[in-house]
């Protein structure tokens, strides 16, 4: 009996073992045809080459624009060291010379250098951005920059090459205007 017993527990062991493969080769099958899917490789390549191009527009602001802003007479220092003491920390010095030490002393500050700097970098990614969409199209004859115009009608924005809104659904070249509907009267010949 104890050997029957011991054969039915290996084959339910062997059962259970070819079960679970099944199932981790199922979902390795699944996550390879997830991440070999073309969008996603194509995803993965954009977030790559972005975070790249973060880094060099973060080295133009910081590097190259930056340094001229620190020659204006109100920007003495560093620009992003620049901070308003609010409230003093608990220990209750008098003056941080960098943000850094008021922050570790507890004080309630507003860096408002730092804030400038990263609007500084919104604005020159902005700007190439901008720059290498123009320089796309003007290659390519292809625009990137797509042109809106509003809805007569709902005023919402709208491409400028749309024949038919999207939102309320008008037609925007004058179908509308005229009864189009086979239950409506014939419209009068002239």
């Amino acid at each position: 009996m104890s050997s029957q017993n011991n054969q039915s527990n290996w084959d339910r062991a062997r059962a259970s073992w070819m079960a679970s493969s099944e199932r981790a080769k199922g979902a390795w099958t699944g996550f390879k045809e997830f991440i070999f899917r073309e969008s996603v490789l194509e995803v993965a390549v954009g977030l790559i080459i972005s975070q790249a191009f973060t880094r060099i527009v973060n080295s133009l602001v910081s590097d190259m624009i930056s340094p001229f802003i620190a020659l204006l007479p109100f920007f003495d220092r560093n620009l992003p060291q620049k901070f308003l003491v609010l409230r003093p920390g608990p220990l209750g010095r008098d003056a941080y010379n960098t943000i850094q030490q008021a922050e570790e002393d507890g004080a309630i500050t507003m860096a408002y250098g730092r804030f400038i700097d990263t609007c500084l970098n919104f604005f020159a990614v902005g700007l190439v951005l901008y720059g290498l969409a123009r320089f796309y199209a003007f290659v390519t004859k292809d625009s990137i920059i797509k042109h809106s115009t509003k809805c007569q009608y709902c005023r919402k924005e709208i491409s400028e090459k749309a024949l038919k809104c999207g939102f309320c659904c008008s037609w925007l070249d004058g179908r509308e205007d005229h009864e189009t509907s086979a239950l409506a009267p014939p419209a009068p010949t002239q």
